[in-house]
């Protein structure tokens, strides 16, 4: 508790110092909420988004928009007000399919970057509480990181279904992490696994980041969960891992 306390202190004084850069929290919230959503009911398209899902309805809607940040890394919102990964609405048996249709983007990230991307160079990925700046729950979709990438691929045959902490550091941060036997993430709930697998966690969501990286195992598809805390040293930026500027689609044939 007194690592929290300390990250909710350290969080209220760089929202303060950065001040411009938040100036609208909620920026993504009005742009899903109150554009993509309408347009696409008044079957007007889904823009500025790029997609938006509304089969099961708002309350089930997730909708895709391209951040401005590099050159292809797309967003997935949510179409329902939930503020981030600490919202307990993500633990309830009606909660969004966000990640599923965050991993369904991976083809308008290669669209952007007019290349085919094997699975184990897309990452998905969610900031802490205390390390984003919007206050509406959003999945990072971009490239991974190339030493993420290799680090990971090393380090495969040691992942099972129970969460471990990783013996090699991912961009100077060690995660913990566990394996996941899934072809696109829609018979799982990432988020649910870790509040119910790392002690402490469904206590205190709002400290943790998540992401999921695209794997093979034993030539099925897969995922690899990765899972950080933030503290005062850093982390809970698990955003961290990804390559905003894609330096593996100039490797990719």
């Amino acid at each position: 508790m007194a690592g929290v306390t300390l990250a909710l202190i350290l969080s209220v004084w760089l929202s303060e110092f950065n001040a411009p850069a938040r100036a609208d929290p909620n920026a993504l919230w009005r742009i899903v909420h109150g554009e993509c959503v309408p347009r696409v009911e008044a079957d007007l398209g889904p823009k500025p988004c790029e997609r938006v899902d509304l089969d099961g309805g708002v309350e089930q809607g997730v909708a895709i928009l391209k951040d401005l940040v590099g050159v292809s890394q797309m967003l997935a919102i949510p179409t329902r007000r939930i503020t981030g990964i600490e919202d307990p609405q993500m633990l309830a048996p009606n909660a969004p399919p966000v990640f599923a249709v965050a991993w369904s983007a991976k083809t308008l990230v290669e669209e952007r970057l007019h290349r085919a991307l094997p699975r184990e160079a897309v990452g998905l990925a969610i900031n802490s509480k205390w390390a984003r700046t919007q206050e509406q729950l959003h999945v990072h979709v971009d490239c991974v990181r190339i030493p993420v990438m290799k680090a990971l691929a090393e380090y495969a045959s040691a992942f099972d279904s129970q969460w471990r902490a990783m013996t090699v550091p991912l961009q100077g941060r060690v995660y913990f992490a566990r394996r996941i036997d899934s072809a696109d993430l829609a018979d799982v709930a990432p988020l649910k696994l870790l509040a119910d697998g790392l002690e402490g966690a469904r206590a205190h969501m709002g400290a943790y980041s998540l992401a999921a990286v695209g794997a093979t195992y034993d030539g099925k598809p897969g995922f690899v969960l990765l899972a950080d805390q933030f503290s005062l040293e850093g982390g809970g930026h698990a955003e961290d891992v990804q390559d905003h500027d894609c330096a593996i689609a100039r490797l990719t044939p």
